[in-house]
């Protein structure tokens, strides 16, 4: 199944005529290797871009050539879908893993978001909830330490990659390089790598190459005060049964 129908249905139910919509949307479907720009800052964007395998950031270098990681997007996010409304893309996305992405025309994601569905519905909703990552994001940059940082963030991912399909007994996989992982933490990859060391020392996480395994959902989640309310999953289509 498409990844966005996947993660759209969290939202709304969606009839067989919006899953064909969806998946004619997104013929256009390109490899990308890591490293890889997707869109760069300063572009004036003409397409949508769906990342249909595997993972990307949106990103911002910094003056002195820092890279400051934003967000990560996963299969079935959009990572784009706000850009008939700008003239320049004002940050860069980038895969950090072999990617899969469909180019999509932004007429036609004008015509989906313009129907007045639950298709519609479901999409408008991805795009707030997107908006609430980012709210999120910001509290734990600015108001949590660093080993709760990340053991936020691994939640947060983990339900994220559960949603789509990608989790298997609360182990998913977490492509990303410990210096990664600092650019996305504002530490540096020195303090992750002790970090990510005490995690495990503690029982919190079992990591084998780039797949983490979490043994207590329930203890990790407690550790970093993780509320998943901001993924809003599964608030779309509770609201949708009770109309």
């Amino acid at each position: 199944m498409n990844p966005l129908i996947r993660k759209l249905e969290q939202f709304a139910k969606l009839s067989d005529e919006d899953k064909r919509l969806v998946d004619d949307a997104a013929r256009d479907v390109r490899r990308l290797e890591p490293r890889q720009d997707i869109i760069r800052e300063g572009d004036r964007p003409d397409e949508v871009h769906l990342l249909l395998e595997g993972w990307a950031a949106r990103y911002k270098v910094l003056p002195g050539g820092e890279r400051a990681i934003m967000a990560y997007l996963i299969p079935g996010d959009l990572c784009d879908i706000h850009i008939a409304l700008l003239d320049r893309m004002d940050h860069s996305i980038g895969t950090l893993s072999p990617a899969k992405v469909a180019y999509i025309p932004r007429e036609r994601i004008e015509a989906l978001m313009g129907r007045g569905d639950d298709l519609a519905r479901a999409l408008t909703w991805s795009m707030l909830v997107d908006e609430a990552i980012l709210r999120e994001w910001l509290v734990t940059l600015g108001h949590r330490p660093a080993d709760k940082r990340v053991v936020h963030l691994i939640c947060e991912m983990m339900l994220r990659s559960k949603a789509v399909g990608l989790t298997d007994d609360d182990s998913f996989d977490l492509p990303l390089t410990q210096e990664e992982l600092a650019d996305t933490m504002g530490i540096t990859p020195v303090h992750m790598n002790r970090t990510l060391q005490l995690l495990r020392q503690r029982g919190l996480i079992t990591t084998r190459g780039r797949r983490v395994i979490v043994d207590d959902a329930k203890r990790l989640m407690a550790f970093s005060d993780f509320n998943p309310n901001y993924l809003h999953q599964e608030g779309g289509r509770a609201r949708s049964a009770r109309a």
